[in-house]
């Protein structure tokens, strides 16, 4: 199964993609879809367009996607949620159920703290994929997202002794 995990950002949205096979996740790619420009119409577009690309050319099962918080400058909070609205539309105009989880499931899930800062979330990402070096911080932290997914969908079907999923059961864990 590979899982999509997208950081959203107007300026840098981080991608990251794992192949999880049982309750091993295997790194596969990550990087960062770097957004041009300050049109916010036309930066909204390059994140649609990056997003899109990295679907096609991974061709991912599943989505998982960072959800907006409220900080405290507004204006970058609605900035945020336009950049995170094009990348769902462009997973489900691909046929993807996105599911979302908040910041603090991701960290809890990945290091065990929901208040853990950037750094230990880069860490325990490269401990777990195993990766030679630590990953830029938005694509540890796409990568953490995807991670996040595939510990909450594996604790699912072990807690419902199944060994099949369905789409439309993990919708907006």
């Amino acid at each position: 199964m590979l899982i999509l995990g997208i950081d959203p950002g107007s300026r840098i949205t981080g991608y990251g993609v794992i192949n999880c096979v049982g309750s091993r996740n295997e790194y596969i790619a990550s990087g960062c879809i770097r957004i041009k420009g300050d049109e916010l119409a036309d930066r909204l577009h390059q994140v649609y367009a990056g997003v899109a690309e990295v679907i096609e050319r991974y061709c991912p099962q599943e989505m998982a996607i960072e959800q907006v918080f409220m900080a405290r400058n507004a204006d970058s909070a609605l900035k945020l949620g336009q950049a995170r609205g094009v990348a769902i539309v462009a997973g489900t105009n691909a046929a993807l159920p996105v599911f979302e989880y908040s910041a603090r499931k991701v960290k809890q899930s990945v290091v065990g703290k929901g208040s853990a800062d950037k750094v230990q979330v880069q860490h325990m990402v490269a401990h777990i994929l195993r990766l030679p070096g630590l990953p830029q911080a938005d694509a540890a932290d796409a990568l953490a997202i995807a991670l996040c997914h595939a510990h909450s969908r594996s604790s699912l079907i072990r807690a419902s002794g199944s060994t099949q999923t369905r789409k439309h059961t993990w919708r907006n864990l």
